[in-house]
């Protein structure tokens, strides 16, 4: 049996946010907690949602499907059936969970699920999560639009572009020798391309290619999602959450043997001098993220280390690189001082703090 609630407007973002729902373990959580912020239809059963989503039009399709974990997962399944419908093009999908189950979440991050919650959790995270979600309509399509509304409040001073042109430029030509030497080595040690090249959000959201030298296997981005949960040095401390904003792997049996070298000397990142050249990062700022790790930074409350300049080296490399007892939340506050704080004198403090912080012991 189906029972469709509805709720009232939702007054944080200003529209009417429709939400389909399937299950009932968690339904009057749900129910009762979000009753204010968004329009929920109810279904107690996975079948009962197709059904209603069967039924609706472009017109009425609900921005979000919020599904339960059912005992035989089946809704994986119902998942990978609505994708294929044209009219589910860019609906949120996030599932809730009432068992602690690793390979669940593994599951939910190789489908590429919009997030995925195991109870207990904060209704109020949801809410947060959700009305983010909805109001940027997916951060991934949107990066750019973002960028246009961000980046009016960030421009680069003259002084530090030329800081950033005279240091990139010297250091290409003085370390031209090594990195020819570098790439050969890589093409020798194993199989693959010389440089890694992916997606990164900078300053206002900006998306570039980012370089390094190649460090890892070639199928290394396949093995990111198991990993991200079994191996992250950023794993949530709190009972019963499910991922944290940065992934950062401990002991990665990604990285070949050269790789490990090239890590731990920091020449992989040498090729990010050409992205200081282009004007898509700075020599000191706040590292530009991975899309998936981006996407998760968007509440007021860390958004701002996206008004600052991305950057080769920064506050956090200095400060914890590489210790375990560097929480994801310290991370975060290291990133927002900058954005607020940063200055000429910070970012010469900043560089000659560098290269002692390159000698770190953990491989991560």
């Amino acid at each position: 049996m189906t029972l469709q609630t509805a709720t009232d407007w939702n007054e944080n973002s200003g529209s009417q946010i429709r939400v389909a729902y399937a299950g009932t373990e968690l339904k009057d959580l749900i129910a009762n907690d979000l009753h204010d912020s968004f329009r929920v239809a109810f279904n107690d059963t996975l079948g009962a949602l197709e059904d209603y989503l069967g039924n609706q039009s472009i017109l009425t399709i609900p921005e979000i499907i919020l599904v339960e974990v059912d005992k035989d997962e089946k809704c994986f399944e119902l998942v990978e059936k609505l994708r294929k419908n044209f009219l589910m093009n860019g609906v949120i999908i996030v599932m809730l969970s009432t068992r602690n189950d690793k390979k669940l979440v593994q599951k939910a991050m190789q489908m590429k699920l919009h997030d995925f919650y195991t109870y207990p959790f904060s209704t109020s995270d949801l809410r947060e999560r959700l009305n983010f979600l909805v109001r940027f309509k997916l951060i991934k399509p949107r990066l750019l639009e973002l960028s246009k509304e961000v980046d009016i409040t960030y421009q680069m001073p003259a002084g530090k572009r030329f800081l950033d042109l005279f240091i990139a430029g010297s250091m290409l030509i003085g370390l031209s020798p090594v990195m020819l030497v570098v790439a050969i080595l890589i093409k020798l040690d194993s199989k693959g391309p010389i440089f890694y090249k992916s997606k990164r959000v900078g300053t206002g959201y900006k998306v570039f290619d980012f370089y390094k030298f190649r460090s890892m296997r070639t199928d290394a981005d396949q093995l990111l999602a198991q990993m991200a949960v079994t191996n992250n040095q950023y794993a949530a401390e709190e009972e019963g959450a499910t991922k944290s904003a940065f992934v950062k792997i401990k002991n990665d049996p990604r990285i070949t043997k050269l790789g490990n070298f090239l890590r731990g000397s920091s020449l992989d990142e040498l090729p990010q001098l050409f992205n200081i050249l282009r004007g898509d990062m700075s020599v000191v700022g706040n590292r530009p993220l991975p899309v998936y790790e981006a996407e998760m930074l968007t509440s007021n409350e860390w958004s701002m280390r996206f008004l600052g300049p991305a950057g080769l080296t920064g506050l956090w490399q200095i400060s914890k690189r590489g210790k375990e007892d560097m929480s994801e939340r310290e991370r975060k506050k290291l990133d927002n001082f900058y954005a607020q704080k940063y200055s000429f004198w910070l970012d010469v403090k900043i560089i000659l703090g560098t290269v002692p912080a390159l000698f770190q012991k953990e491989k991560v």
